[in-house]
């Protein structure tokens, strides 16, 4: 029987992953529509990565110090503010700095949803938990880009950037009641997939 937990947690990141599929299908067109070279695009994909490829250890520890639930929720709300951002920017400096704090929201993502699949299940069953959850990232990137290219034709960019705005802070909301906080690793390695 799948962990109850694991699911909750699918689907609280499921929202925020078809917004991530959403928006990434469009960034680089809203990009260029602000007058933006092919270069500075670029660049600008590269802060981001540069910023999580140096945050990525600092939010590995601080999971294990505070928890990997107040770690993901913290970093879904970095990324509601950088769809925000993406929805009021209008130039490459402003995209910089937005795209050093989705790097940063990326990492942190990225060192504590995985630890927090590891934490609710038993060492043999993880390899299954993780394709679970990963099937619930693929998901979004399947229903998101398509999604991004519909809305972003019918109703332009920053709506289609503040929707996922709301949808992000609705998964947020959903973190805080359907994640359990510290969980026991007896009761993990008790139940198993």
């Amino acid at each position: 029987m799948l962990k109850k937990n694991l699911y909750l947690l699918c689907i609280t990141v499921l929202p925020f992953m078809i917004c991530t599929g959403i928006i990434y299908s469009i960034l680089s067109l809203y990009m260029a529509s602000l007058g933006l070279t092919k270069s500075q695009i670029g660049s600008l994909f590269t802060a981001g990565a540069v910023a999580a490829a140096i945050s990525s250890p600092v939010w590995g520890s601080l999971s294990d110090r505070f928890g990997r639930k107040k770690i993901l929720i913290f970093s879904m709300a970095i990324f509601a503010a950088v769809f925000l951002g993406y929805a009021f920017s209008n130039n490459y400096i402003h995209l910089i700095l937005i795209q050093v704090g989705e790097g940063i929201a990326w990492a942190a993502m990225g060192s504590t949803a995985v630890a927090l699949v590891a934490d609710m299940v038993p060492e043999e069953s993880r390899g299954k938990a993780m394709g679970i959850y990963n099937m619930t990232w693929n998901t979004g990137w399947i229903i998101g880009p398509s999604l991004g290219g519909i809305f972003s034709d019918q109703i332009g960019f920053m709506p289609t950037f503040l929707m996922c705005t709301g949808l992000t802070i609705a998964g947020i909301f959903m973190a805080v009641f359907l994640i359990p906080g510290r969980l026991p690793r007896a009761a993990a390695i008790e139940e198993k997939i």
